[in-house]
């Protein structure tokens, strides 16, 4: 490629052949030509390797690591390769509607801050159901951060960020780098750590430009992870977040971690953290007391059946503007790293 491409897609990968291929191609098939798309393989993996020669696009450059350093480290290395002004990062087992670098690049050319970070709403696709994210956009004045994790009801998702939606200057992403080790909530943290800049705000396109496959049969990270890990990011990360999000964040996403302990002093322990260092609401105490009572799979199985009632396909071909609007009257599920990195 001769020409400096007008936006970089980083997609890391490992050991998923046909489905890099499947996020690649969709990258390929944007309405904005002048991109290049950067895979980087993460560790030793021949047949991606095969897989990816074999799309034959000019625009497509292969980075292969010589061994794993994890997701975040795979976007790093992809950042530091770009050439482009702007970069968009795309998990592996993803898709992009063909509008979707189109549509953010306008929304990007209305900014008042010289570096914004644009994301949009995603389509949610799980084995049963599928419905759009964020369920609200940001209000006029609202923390970023309370938007990004404070419920207005018992499941996860008014507010919401996902790797695969985010577009930002190579700059930015240059300036602040994923976490490298951070097993989850890995574009929280780089979204808090970018946005606690001057130079940053955050804009969100209203359509739904991101296929998010879920599929809950792939190896991820279980709500067995190791919850400390989680509680000592929280705790370190105190400083990007107003007392509402810290509670929001404890009683949530570090709740569901550490409810599968079934340990009591592990329960009473969260719940005076959540108090003492942040300000919880009723909303805040019910889902915490429901993620302790209630399992995981009760909790996917009533999600689905009620998303099931508006259930609506979703064809990767389609603009992004003529996906239907209607699914935004759904309930998401939590947000979690690409399923390859979701290891033990």
């Amino acid at each position: 490629m001769s020409r400096t491409p007008e936006v970089s897609v980083v997609i890391p990968t490992c050991d998923r052949p046909d489905l890099v291929t499947r996020a690649v191609r969709s990258a390929l098939a944007q309405s904005v030509p002048e991109i290049e798309v950067l895979v980087v393989v993460d560790g030793a993996d021949a047949d991606t390797q095969t897989a990816l020669a074999a799309v034959g696009d000019p625009r497509l450059r292969v980075l292969p690591l010589p061994q794993r350093g994890g997701a975040p480290n795979a976007r790093n290395v992809g950042v530091r390769a770009a050439r482009g002004r702007w970069t968009a990062l795309l998990d592996d087992d993803d898709e992009w509607l063909p509008r979707k670098l189109e549509t953010q690049l306008a929304l990007a050319a209305t900014a008042s801050v010289p570096l914004p970070i644009v994301a949009s709403r995603l389509v949610n696709r799980t084995p049963r159901a599928e419905f759009v994210l964020p369920r609200r956009l940001p209000e006029a004045g609202e923390p970023i951060c309370e938007y990004l994790t404070v419920r207005r009801g018992l499941f996860h998702g008014d507010g919401f960020i996902q790797t695969s939606t985010i577009m930002a200057p190579t700059e930015l992403l240059r300036r602040v780098p994923f976490t490298v080790g951070l097993r989850r909530q890995q574009e929280l943290d780089w979204t808090l750590r970018a946005l606690a800049h001057d130079d940053v705000a955050l804009l969100m396109a209203p359509e739904p430009l991101v296929l998010w496959h879920q599929d809950e049969d792939r190896p991820r990270i279980s709500l067995s992870s190791p919850w400390e890990a989680q509680w000592e990011w929280l705790r370190a990360s105190r400083p990007l977040l107003t007392p509402k999000a810290y509670a929001a964040i404890a009683m949530s996403i570090v709740a569901s971690m550490a409810a599968t302990t079934r340990s009591l002093r592990v329960f009473r322990m969260l719940l005076a953290d959540a108090r003492r260092n942040g300000r919880p609401g009723a909303l805040d105490y019910l889902t915490y007391l429901q993620i302790w009572l209630i399992t995981p799979q009760v909790r996917h199985a009533l999600r689905d059946r009620i998303l099931g009632r508006r259930r609506r396909p979703v064809a990767p071909a389609r603009p992004a503007e003529v996906v239907d609007r209607t699914l935004t009257a759904q309930i998401p599920s939590m947000g979690a790293p690409p399923a390859w990195d979701r290891r033990p």
